[in-house]
């Protein structure tokens, strides 16, 4: 019974050294593994190599420029404040572009109102932003308008004629003669300058160069 129990063990025992990893079954490791030497170091992989670098930049497309003319008849666009040119005083004046107001106004002091040789005239001063000097005008009374602003009493204005030029555009208008000390620009251009001469694009400002 005991002699061929060994005899059962001995194969399993030499079984056993090929399964074992590293070649050893136990304690004792297995000759066949015994005469394998192995390398003291590694060969390492070579360092990569950057051989091409990919930069991605964005770059903001460029905006199409702003049009100039618009409608059938090409009509050149202005913005909500512009400076226009007004005789014969001769002034440059930054100005509001009001399409809603009917006629050009002016802010004026010492508004007089004279006769000469029968004739009605208006005698009036106008001052230079740029220098702060006044410029005495004396022009023919075309009429007397009545203002009414809403929580204000109505009042009466003279109107003159007056050359007004905003860009390549120049025409000879009504304007009338009004306190606009409280407001921030000294002009204000009605439509009876506008009307078929130009396009006001209110997010402009200054599109016309004097």
């Amino acid at each position: 019974m005991k002699a061929s129990l060994i005899v059962l063990l001995i194969p399993i025992l030499l079984s056993g050294c090929s399964l074992l990893p590293g070649g050893s079954s136990g304690p004792a490791a297995c000759p066949e593994l015994d005469d394998v030497e192995l390398p003291a170091k590694l060969p390492q992989c070579p360092a990569s190599k950057v051989v091409e670098r990919v930069v991605t930049k964005m770059v903001p497309a460029e905006l199409p420029p702003m049009a100039t003319t618009a409608g059938k008849m090409h009509l050149p666009i202005v913005g909500a404040i512009e400076w226009v040119r007004i005789e014969p005083a001769g002034l440059l004046l930054e100005s509001r572009i009001d399409t809603g107001a009917v006629t050009t106004s002016v802010h004026a002091d010492n508004i007089q109102l004279v006769e000469k040789e029968g004739r009605r005239y208006v005698r009036f001063l106008l001052t230079d932003p740029n220098t702060g000097a006044t410029v005495q005008q004396e022009l023919r009374l075309r009429r007397r308008v009545l203002i009414k602003q809403s929580g204000l009493p109505d009042t009466r204005r003279y109107v003159v004629r007056m050359w007004v030029t905003l860009g390549e555009t120049r025409s000879r208008i009504d304007v009338n003669l009004s306190d606009r000390a409280g407001f921030e620009y000294p002009l204000l251009i009605g439509r009876n300058f506008l009307t078929d001469s130009m396009i006001v694009d209110v997010s402009r400002h200054h599109t016309v160069l004097q």
